[in-house]
Parts: structure tokens; sequence; C-alpha cells
């Protein structure tokens, strides 16, 4: 149990409640016992005395807390798991009240919760256009001088709606918000592990108000509204934590659609253990970004996660003694100590433009965000050639097919024989939640899938998902990286040069022990952290 709780970063307590081992009241007798807090019956307590104002509806909602009574400085506060010293402490913080836990049961404190954790799309439902003022001004840019102006903004119910969507997108892991406008309805969507899933269903009349508010505080022009805009902003969540969301407006039939990526900082300083590889698949990367020149390239869909393992190879790197440039279209993520470019092909800085600069600026290590073309394939590989380490990424399907690509674009053959160092492919399966259960699936099943006999001892079980609150009935929580690790050998080498085909590149890395993107994924369902449903939908065999 501990080490379930350890693997998905949650207490004992919580892994305790959601692996359902124990009774409710039985883990919240044990609680109270062991820290020696007061255990309360919530059957018993009158929910009219229940100062629900006490407490933000968001901090109710995210930490699973109901506040019970505020007598002076110090405020009851009923919680399942008082381990959750972050709860606590923001808590604090926000009311700057003394917090004293009461351990409650969880399954009597979760109905509390979900009536007083009003939703956003819930508190909007009834407003209509007369309700909302458009003339919004961004905070950040009116300053100290319009504080009193800022006041009023922030008890706008839209800039609280938007607000609301922004923190629980945070909350639930979601890497990109939509915002889309239709005929006869309005709706928003997370992308949370890959899949959309709709949240918030606002009034139709209200959509031009929400485009308008996002694209102030984006900097973008809001009076233009038939050409596509790209922005950026910044949510501040404390001293030490916050996120950026790259914004991009597409004018559509009904009105703006607006798409925010939301880019965490804390996701390229993550480790490289824990992006999924294997042993001897991290081995093989290590090894190659500790040489002192060549190309790596990373390689993969549009959400493969390229360009995280970019940056943790980046934040491997960045050591004082070393000099590193990236140009990127646009910089993500935020990395101290590292030279970040924006590419603007309007302003005339093309890829091809920064990476000769670079070159002017005594670099140690080049990241280029993506070779598009022969120009820059022919930069990027002259660099690597002339004593530079240089780390970029393609659209490809696989490893092997990534250098017939460079050969299609026309780069001559013994340049990437000499230059290229190694070559991830890389997918993004979702990761089973810890309410994952056994399956059985046919034995003809897991042989056309791509096990062998061998690989059907019966000495490992296949999981499924299954559906708890934390997964929210998904059955999957976060995901886990799949890949294709391929060094270029000497046979490789003598293969590119004879203008080998992909299917001769793959049959060589195949010899050589290089596990293609289907067997790195089965390799994951042995172990439990995917399903294989997930696997053939993510890797082709």
């Amino acid at each position: 149990m501990l080490a379930q709780a350890h693997n998905s970063k949650t207490s004992l307590i919580e892994q305790i409640i959601i692996s359902q081992k124990a009774g409710a009241l039985d883990i919240a007798r044990f609680v109270a016992d062991t820290f020696g807090y007061p255990l309360l019956d919530l059957a018993a307590f009158d929910e009219a005395h229940i100062p629900s104002d006490a407490i933000d509806r968001k901090l109710i909602a995210t930490h699973k807390v109901i506040p019970l009574n505020k007598r002076g400085n110090r405020l009851s506060v009923a919680i399942a798991d008082p381990t959750n010293l972050r709860a606590l402490d923001e808590i604090r913080f926000q009311t700057g009240l003394a917090v004293d836990p009461i351990v409650v049961e969880q399954s009597k404190l979760a109905p509390l919760v979900a009536k007083y954790a009003e939703s956003a799309a819930d508190a909007l439902k009834n407003f209509t256009s007369e309700d909302i003022n458009l003339d919004f001004l961004d905070e950040e840019a009116a300053g100290k001088a319009d504080e009193a102006a800022g006041q009023e903004i922030d008890d706008a119910p839209v800039v609280k709606f938007i607000q609301k969507m922004l923190l629980d997108a945070i909350n639930d892991g979601a890497s990109d918000i939509h915002f889309e406008p239709y005929e006869k309805f309005y709706r928003i969507r997370f992308r949370v592990d890959g899949i959309l899933r709709e949240v918030a269903t606002p009034p139709l009349a209200i959509k031009e108000k929400i485009a308008s508010r996002i694209k102030v505080i984006s900097r973008l022009n809001i009076a233009e509204k038939r050409v596509p805009q790209d922005g950026r902003m910044r949510l501040v969540l404390s001293k030490n934590r916050a996120i950026d969301f790259r914004v991009s407006t597409l004018p559509t039939l009904q009105g703006e659609k607006i798409v925010m990526r939301i880019l965490d900082p804390s996701s390229a300083t993550l480790g490289i253990e824990a992006l999924g590889y294997e042993p001897e698949q991290k081995a093989l990367l290590m090894d190659a970004i500790s040489r002192p020149y060549g190309m790596i390239l990373v390689t993969g869909p549009t959400g493969s996660g390229k360009t995280v393992s970019l940056y943790t190879c980046l934040n491997i790197l960045n050591k004082d003694g070393i000099n590193i440039s990236t140009a990127e279209d646009p910089a993500e993520i935020n990395l101290p100590g590292v030279n970040q470019v924006n590419v603007d092909d309007r302003a005339g800085l093309t890829f091809p433009v920064a990476l000769k600069a670079f070159l002017r600026q005594d670099p140690d290590i080049i990241m280029v965000g993506e070779i598009r073309d022969l120009e820059t394939a022919e930069i990027s590989i002259k660099a690597a050639q002339t004593g530079h380490l240089v780390l970029s990424t393609l659209h490809t399907n696989d490893a092997p097919q990534t250098l017939t690509r460079l050969m299609n674009m026309g780069v001559p053959m013994f340049n990437i024989a000499s230059s290229v160092l190694l070559i991830t492919a890389q997918r993004l399966a979702r990761r089973l939640c810890n309410c994952k259960k056994p399956i059985t699936i046919p034995e003809q099943a897991l042989l056309d899938a791509g096990y062998t006999e061998a690989d059907l001892d019966g000495s490992w079980t296949l999981f499924g998902p299954g559906g708890c609150d934390r997964c929210k009935g998904t059955g999957y929580k976060g995901r886990v990286g799949i890949y294709q690790v391929m060094p270029i050998s000497e046979a490789t080498q003598r293969l590119i040069l004879s203008g080998a085909t992909a299917l001769d590149l793959g049959a060589q890395a195949k010899a050589e022990g290089v596990k293609n993107l289907r067997e790195s994924g089965l390799l994951k369902v042995k172990q439990g952290m995917t399903s294989l449903d997930e696997v053939l939908s993510t890797t082709n065999a």
C-alpha cells in the first residue's frame, strides 16, 4: 500500500481511502487516533451551521474539505486525510485563520463537498448578456494605479468564470482548454490524458465576452476577429509556481474558437525516470546526450510529448559551463540558464536565421524546435559536424522513417550517416489508475497484438481500467511514454550510405535489439502500467 501511494504520489491515508481496503468509519477512527485529532460524525452535524463562505469554493472542491465552525481567529475544518498539509496550508493562507482539522468519514464528506463546491457552469447558467460587463482591464497591465478598478474586475462573473476554468483545468491535469461557439450552444472542453471531455456549457449569449476577456489578458487585438491570432498569458498560483498558457484564436462560422495550451514548467523538471524509458533505453539516451557533438532527433505526432523529452534532456545538460541556445516556435517552457529564441517568420527570424546567429554565439548545445525544410536540416547537420550537440524534432511515424525523411528532404546521405547519433520515436498512452482490475483476453488476441508464445507463460497479470473518484470513472490517470530508441550503429550507417529504405533500416534496428513502439507498449502492458487497448490504439503493429 505504501509503494502504491509512493507511485501515485498520494498520501498513505488517501491511498487507503481510494483502494477501499477498509471501511470509511474504520479509516476515520484510525486516522483520528493516530494523529490525535477529534473525530466527528457528519450525519449528526447541523448543515445549517456550516459557514460556507469561510473558504473559497475552489479550495473546497480541490482539497475536499468543509468548514465547520469559525470562532475568533480559529477555523474548524472537516477533512478525511489530515496528512494533506497542502490543503491546510492553503486554507490558512487564504483565510488568515488558524486551522483546526477535524477527522470525518470520507463517505459522508464527499456528498457535502459536491454540494458546496458549486461548479462554474452552474454559477453562470442564470446570467444573461445584460448581467455581464464587457469593459474589462488586464489586471497585470493596469498596475497599482488601477487597484480599485482591478477589484471591480475580480467581481465580474465572466472573469470569475474564466479563472475557475483555468484553475479547474490545472487541477485536472489538462493539457488544453477548448472554448467552442456553435449555432445553438457554447461548450468548453478539457483535454485530459489525451482525451477531450466536456466540462461546461455556459450561455451562448456570453461567447463574445469570454473571447474578449481571454484576448485582453493574452494581449491580442480585440477588434480583429477575421484572422487567427496567437498570444500568451500567465497565471500566478503562488510565489513559487506560475503556469503559462499559449493562446490561439480561430474565426469560425459561429464566432471565435479559442484553444489554450497549458504550459507547466514543472513538467520539464520531472526527471528522465518519470518519462517511462526502459533502463536500456534510458542508458542509450544518456550516452547520446553526453557526447560532445552530433545530432539527436525526437520524432512523433503532435501531442506525443516530444517537447517535454527535449526539455528534460536540456535540464540534464544545463550546467554553468555549458552554453545552450534554442530556437522554438514558440518557446513553450521557460528554462533559466538557457538562451531561448522565439521564431517569428513575419519578422524574418526563421529557424535558419536563428541557427546561423547561434553559430556566432559560441554555443555548446543547440536545440531546434522542428526541422521543417532542407535549409534548417542542412544548417543543423553542419552544426552537429562542427563540434556542437544538436537536438531537434521531426514528424515521422517511427525512428527508421526519420532517416528516410531526411533523405527525401534532400540531405546528402553521407551527412546523415556522419552526424545523427540517435533517434527516439515516442507516443503517450494513458496510465492505468490504481483502481485497475485484472482482466482476461483470449490467447489468440494476445498473439495477434504482438506477444509471442514465450510471453504467455502466466507469470504476469493483464489489467484493464476500473473506475473511481480519483480518475473520474475513466480508469486512467496520467500518461506514460512508449519509446523506440534507435542508436545509429556502423551497420546502420552503411545502410544509410547505400540508400536503404525505412524497412531495411527497421530490420537492422530489430536485429540490434531495438524494440519498436508496439513492442515497447506491450512491455508496459506486462508491467501493469497501461492497458492493451491503449497500446493498440496508439501504436502500429
